[in-house]
C-alpha cells in the first residue's frame, strides 16, 4: 500500500493530540506536589546541628532568667544595707543622746562638789585627767585641795624612790624623773641601818613590793586597782587584798572617812601630835578623787591640821572615803614641776612612795 507522506504526517498528528492536550493541561495549571518525610531522610551530622542550637537557647534563657534574679538580689541587698546603715545611724544618734543624758547627772553632781572647793586656781584637761587645784583656808591652817577625774589606765601611778625597794627619793624628784603633772607623796616609812623601806604592805605593778603583812594595829592599805577605783581599808589576809585586783598602793595610818561616816581617831594619833602637816586621798561617788594638802610650820603639835578637822572638810566636800597619808615634813605637794605646800622641814623629805598624776 502506498501511503503519501500528507497522510502519514495527519495520522501522526492525531496520535499525539491526547499527549499534547495533557502537555497543555500540566502547563496551564498548578498542581502542588507534596512529598512525605521518609522521601528526605535526616543525616545525622544534620541532627547534631540541631541539637546544640537548642542546648544555647536553653542556656541563653538560663543565663537571663539568672542575670534578672542577681539583678533582684542585688536591689534587695542594697535596700537592705541602706536599711541598716539608717537604722545603724539612728542607733548611735539613741546612744549618744541617752549618754549625753546620762552624763547629765554627773556633770551637776560635778558643779556641786566643785562648788563647794570654790574657784580653783588652776586647772589641767587632757585625754588622761582632769585637775582642779583650790586653796582653802581655814580658821587654823593654811592648805589645798586637788579634784582629779582619772579618763585613762595610765593617769595614775606609783613612784617606787628610784624604782627600787629601799631607795628614797623627793616626790619633786619622782615628778619629775618620770614626767608627771601632779605629785602627793604617799605611804608611811620605816628607817634601818640608813635605809628607807616602805612600810607595811606595799603594791607596784600589782606585785608585792615585800611580800604582803596583814593590817595590823591602825594601819591601813589604800591604792588604785585595774578599774581606776580608789581601794582602801584593812586586809587581813593576802587573799582578801587579791581580790581587789590593785595596781598599786602603800600603807599609813588612820583611816578618816568610810563609806561617807568618820570613823573613830585612834587616841594615838589625836594627841601624837594634835596639829601637824597633812595629806589625805580621798574619793567621790563617781569615782573621782580629792587630794588634801595642810600646811604646818613644824610637827610638834601647835601648828596644821588635826585629823578631826580634816575630816570635816572631808564631809564638807562630800567625799565617800578618806585616808591619811603620811604627814608632817613628809607632806608634799607639786603642781605642774611646782611645790605649791610650804614643807615644815622648809625642804622636801625624800620618801619611799608617791602617788603620781600624768597629763
Amino acid at each position: 500500500m502506498n501511503v503519501s507522506v500528507k497522510a502519514l504526517n495527519r495520522t501522526m498528528l492525531l496520535a499525539c493530540t491526547p499527549f499534547l492536550g495533557m502537555l497543555l493541561w500540566l502547563l496551564l495549571s498548578e498542581v502542588a506536589v507534596e512529598l512525605s518525610t521518609t522521601a528526605f531522610p535526616v543525616h545525622e551530622a544534620e541532627t547534631q546541628r540541631q541539637e546544640p542550637a537548642a542546648f544555647t537557647s536553653k542556656t541563653a534563657a538560663g543565663l537571663e532568667q539568672a542575670r534578672t534574679t542577681a539583678e533582684q538580689t542585688g536591689n534587695l541587698i542594697k535596700k537592705e544595707i541602706t536599711l541598716y546603715n539608717r537604722t545603724n545611724a539612728e542607733m548611735k544618734q539613741i546612744a549618744s543622746t541617752a549618754a549625753a543624758q546620762a552624763r547629765i547627772p554627773l556633770e551637776i553632781y560635778d558643779q556641786l562638789i566643785t562648788s563647794k572647793l570654790g574657784a580653783p586656781s588652776a586647772t589641767v584637761n587632757t585625754d588622761k585627767l582632769r585637775a582642779q587645784l583650790f586653796q582653802i583656808k581655814t580658821q587654823n591652817f593654811q592648805s589645798y585641795a586637788v579634784k582629779i577625774e582619772l579618763k585613762s589606765d595610765d593617769a595614775m601611778k606609783m613612784s617606787l624612790g628610784g624604782d627600787k625597794y629601799g631607795g628614797a627619793e623627793t616626790t619633786l624628784a619622782a615628778v619629775k624623773r618620770l614626767g608627771a603633772y601632779i605629785g602627793i607623796n604617799a605611804g608611811g616609812f620605816a628607817d634601818a641601818q640608813g635605809v628607807r623601806y616602805p612600810l607595811s604592805t606595799t603594791m607596784m605593778d600589782g606585785e608585792y613590793v615585800n611580800g604582803f603583812e596583814p593590817s595590823f594595829a591602825d594601819l591601813f592599805f589604800v591604792g588604785l586597782n585595774e578599774d581606776n577605783e580608789l581601794v582602801g581599808g584593812k586586809f587581813t589576809s593576802k587573799a582578801q587584798l587579791d581580790s581587789q585586783h590593785m595596781k598599786f598602793g602603800a600603807s599609813f595610818v588612820p583611816v578618816l572617812l568610810q563609806n561617807g561616816a568618820a570613823m573613830p581617831i585612834p587616841d594615838k594619833w589625836k594627841n601624837s601630835p594634835k596639829r601637824a602637816p597633812r595629806t589625805v586621798i580621798a574619793n567621790y561617788k563617781d569615782n573621782q578623787l580629792l587630794l588634801l594638802v595642810a600646811d604646818g610650820y613644824n610637827e610638834n603639835g601647835s601648828s596644821g591640821a588635826t585629823l578631826e578637822e580634816l575630816q570635816i572638810l572631808l564631809k564638807r566636800y562630800g567625799a565617800v572615803n578618806g585616808f591619811n597619808l603620811d604627814g608632817g615634813g613628809s607632806s608634799s605637794l607639786i603642781w605642774n614641776g611646782s611645790v605649791i605646800n610650804s614643807p615644815s622641814d622648809r625642804q622636801l623629805r625624800k620618801l619611799p612612795t608617791s602617788f603620781l598624776f600624768f597629763k
